[in-house]
């Protein structure tokens, strides 16, 4: 068995702004993941970044807002999994586009979607000499701390009537 070793990376984000993070497997999905969210929601602002597992290696990155692109690129270079991607997103939430983006074919599974705070799980192991990682897991946010009541229950359908989500 080879060795390995596991770390933690924490994403660098405003407190309040979702992203998505994933996993892909071709160098075009930057432009796929492009047009998946201009197509659902047009008026979104995004960045994406891209990391390539084999060839040039390079994250590849692009987007319709030069701040948000450069969230990407960072976090994704912080990640340096292969073949992930993470888009950082404004003006619209994850589940606009979330169907889109899963319908991109080179897109092989999505690990989170979310504004929470959150740690990527990366394992790290040498593969032909080299250096490889990979996600392992997410950990989005917090632990429950109960279960909601009747009053909780109300409160979340006012919310998603309030925003529009249930009639």
């Amino acid at each position: 068995m080879s060795e390995y070793s596991i770390s933690v990376v924490q994403i660098e984000k405003p407190e309040e702004m979702n992203f998505i993070l994933g996993q892909t497997h071709f160098i075009k999905s930057v432009e796929d993941l492009y047009e998946a969210i201009v197509n659902s929601v047009p008026t979104a602002e995004f960045g994406i970044a891209f990391c390539e597992a084999s060839g040039a290696r390079k994250v590849r990155s692009i987007g319709n807002n030069d701040e948000l692109q450069q969230i990407a690129e960072k976090n994704a270079m912080n990640i340096s999994a292969g073949h992930s991607f993470i888009i950082f997103i404004k003006n619209c939430f994850p589940l606009h586009i979330l169907h889109n983006i899963k319908r991109v074919p080179e897109v092989c599974r999505i690990f989170c979607a979310t504004a929470n705070p959150t740690k990527i799980m990366i394992g790290e192991t040498e593969i032909q000499g080299e250096k490889g990682r990979g996600i392992i897991g997410v950990i989005d946010g917090f632990t429950p701390v109960g279960i909601e009541n009747d009053e909780d229950i109300s409160w979340r359908k006012e919310f998603l009537r309030k925003i529009g989500y249930k009639c």
